[in-house]
């Protein structure tokens, strides 16, 4: 039992990211590849979700964001595999002494449905992350057909994550 839970380090942080469709590209959320005609632009992958995922880690470690670490005026992330990126940023997070005790996700397109890659999406997450498949959720939802997404040129993805220090000599169990 925690005498003073003051002393609890828990964080949380927030991500949000869009890109618009594109032509001749693969589209990959989640580090999962979805079939679909078009994926979307971006410098590296553009993994919407995973970008997301980057800045919800960042923001709750005070690390910045996805820009900051990886910037998309530098070569050699051009159509890097957002997971390696994600990686990194689990990397970083560790280093810092905290670790990921829940991610919840949503990915807003109209097109295409989702459903059925949701757990597959949670899946690949959870094993870049290093964290138990149960600790990821992903959503999909779509715009009813308003805006950009409602009209079909492109996706947007949001997340938040829970983050603990692993350790924290200020807590003293009775």
């Amino acid at each position: 039992m925690l005498t003073h839970m003051e002393t609890l380090d828990i964080r949380i942080g927030m991500g949000t990211d869009v890109h618009a469709f594109a032509t001749d590209r693969d589209l990959i959320l989640g580090g999962v590849m979805i079939d679909h005609d078009m994926g979307l632009a971006g410098h590296s992958d553009a993994d919407v979700l995973i970008h997301a995922v980057c800045d919800a880690i960042l923001g709750a470690a005070g690390m910045g964001d996805i820009g900051d670490l990886f910037p998309d005026t530098d070569p050699k992330y051009k159509n890097i595999d957002s997971r390696i990126l994600l990686a990194t940023c689990a990397r970083n997070l560790a280093q810092a002494g905290y670790r990921i005790m829940n991610l919840d996700c949503t990915v807003f397109a109209q097109v295409p449905k989702l459903g059925h890659k949701k757990q597959e999406m949670a899946a690949s997450m959870a094993e870049t992350l290093e964290i138990s498949p149960g600790c990821v959720n992903v959503k999909a939802t779509t715009t009813e057909h308003l805006g950009f997404i409602g009209r079909k040129q492109g996706i947007a993805a949001q997340a938040i994550v829970l983050i603990a220090a692993q350790t924290n000599p200020n807590i003293r169990e009775t």
